[in-house]
């Protein structure tokens, strides 16, 4: 309970998402740090850099996510299926991109792009816009509610 409000569960594992998410961020910030210093170019790998950033953006994302299942007409089985399937995609975004900087195996993961890559980006094209349409038309929905 929070000021009196009770937090649905998808707002909770939203916010907790979000924070372990931050903390991703934070540490890959270090990393970032210790490849910048050790670089004679004062670089980090590009993944290490997109890791980072991606970790930073997708945390604040998951906060907005959790505003948004906390007022939405959705069940609640609805908003916690839509946002798993939304944070999965944006852990296995940065996992990635942490592979590849970790292995300094590519500075761009799509060129040349394979038939798994390209499949598995299209479905994280339909689990983040899907799910993440589901959720904003579960927050429209119930405050449309107030407009009449």
């Amino acid at each position: 309970m929070v000021g009196g409000v009770e937090l649905e569960l998808a707002t909770q594992i939203a916010l907790i998402s979000a924070g372990v998410i931050f903390l991703w961020a934070l540490l890959l910030g270090v990393w970032k740090f210790v490849e910048i210093s050790r670089s004679p170019v004062g670089q980090a790998h590009v993944y290490v850099d997109i890791a980072h950033r991606a970790a930073l953006m997708y945390s604040f994302a998951a906060v907005l996510l959790a505003a948004l299942v906390q007022f939405s007409a959705w069940p609640t089985w609805v908003n916690v299926v839509a946002l798993a399937v939304v944070l999965a995609f944006f852990v296995g975004a940065i996992a990635a991109y942490c592979l590849h900087g970790w292995r300094r195996d590519t500075t761009n993961q799509y060129h040349p792009a394979d038939r798994a890559l390209t499949v598995s980006t299209i479905a994280l094209i339909i689990g983040e816009v899907g799910g993440t349409l589901v959720i904003v038309a579960g927050f429209v929905l119930e405050q449309s509610r107030s407009w009449g």
